[in-house]
């Protein structure tokens, strides 16, 4: 007796969501995916392809499209949620009436709600109060998850049922899906990274050379596992894929959103121009804000994040910003061996020993 495929349901008309349904259908899966756009719906289902998003790519075609909720959560075992943060909760309240405790929901979104400073597994708890919940998080380009370009991403979730059905639904021989259990520091990293690709693009833009953007991404890691820390996760995290390794793809490619419009400001653009350009969502723009101002409230040190937000919403010059950093303070490398303040008191004993 044969095993029924894995039905999976896939929430968001996006590039990523699209990339991901069409590889658990390359699996075996019976996947339907849906959309807000009935047009595109349709055009998915009659040419395989999603022409607003990934234009070249052929999706295979068991990928149902659909605009009708109930159809597509019918008696789906693991739903993956690819909706920008924005949308994010008026989505899930929409599907709430079609799903059930025993379902998988992977969030695959990478961004923070304003009110609370909610990420988006967490909206999916308040929403549901199911158990089987997990994140998506990693240096996943959709263009070139879509091109089948050798990918790996990380599914972090407490149950570890969540990890072992996302790894059997996407991992294939191109795109690698590996597990963890911190769930809030994979999904806080994936959100933080979109503010340091937009200062990338700013500092390629300015003409910054290989040393500026190795100390840009080293420092913004710095930068990333602090918050993140003092909001509780683990350090290690940032050293893995939905750390480090989704800073350097998002830090190094102008396929990023946040790096496009990052390049444009640094090219003299405003914000508005930059936005307007891109043509789609960049989550890091409002991220700099929410993170910016949540490092204030609970005194964390983030000279990068507050340098990007003088420019984003002050209008201070790139270029001037760039000075000021270089002009504050100088203190530990890797703060979890050498902390802040042991720099700063040894720096304040050389003071007053010269004086």
């Amino acid at each position: 007796m044969s095993q029924q495929p894995t039905r999976v349901a896939v929430l968001g008309g996006g590039s990523f969501g699209t990339a991901l349904a069409s590889i658990a259908a390359d699996n075996g899966c019976a996947v339907r995916q849906w959309l807000r756009d009935a047009a595109l719906a349709e055009e998915i289902n009659r040419d395989q392809r999603n022409s607003r998003y990934l234009p070249d790519y052929v999706i295979n075609p068991a990928v149902h499209a659909s605009s009708d909720m109930a159809e597509v959560l019918d008696a789906a075992e693991l739903v993956l949620v690819a909706i920008p943060s924005k949308a994010f909760r008026e989505v899930v309240r929409q599907a709430r009436p079609y799903l059930n405790a025993e379902q998988i929901l992977v969030s695959t979104t990478k961004g923070i709600q304003e009110e609370g400073f909610k990420l988006m597994s967490q909206i999916l708890e308040e929403e549901t109060g199911f158990g089987h919940i997990g994140v998506l998080s990693g240096p996943n380009l959709a263009s070139e998850v879509a091109q089948k370009q050798l990918t790996a991403t990380v599914i972090a979730s407490d149950d570890p049922l969540t990890r072992a059905r996302v790894q059997s639904v996407l991992g294939c021989d191109y795109f690698r899906v590996y597990a963890s259990n911190d769930r809030y520091g994979v999904e806080l990293g994936g959100a933080l990274k979109n503010i340091y690709a937009i200062a990338a693009g700013m500092a390629a833009a300015l003409g910054m050379g290989e040393n500026t953007r190795s100390m840009l991404m080293t420092r913004a890691l710095a930068e990333m596992s602090r918050f993140a820390v003092e909001e509780g996760a683990n350090p290690m995290t940032f050293l893995g894929l939905a750390g480090v390794g989704d800073l350097i793809v998002t830090c190094s490619s102008n396929l990023s959103r946040n790096y496009r419009v990052g390049h444009a400001l640094g090219e003299g653009r405003t914000l508005d121009e930059a936005v307007e350009a891109l043509g789609q969502v960049a989550e890091g723009v409002n991220t700099v804000r929410l993170v910016r101002d949540k490092a204030n409230a609970d005194g964390i040190y983030m000279p990068l994040a507050e340098g990007l937000y003088q420019v984003l919403f002050n209008d201070v010059p790139a270029r001037q910003m760039a000075k000021m950093l270089m002009q504050g303070e100088q203190s530990s490398d890797v703060e979890f061996i050498l902390s802040r303040e042991d720099v700063k008191q040894a720096r304040r004993r050389e003071t007053k020993d010269g004086d």
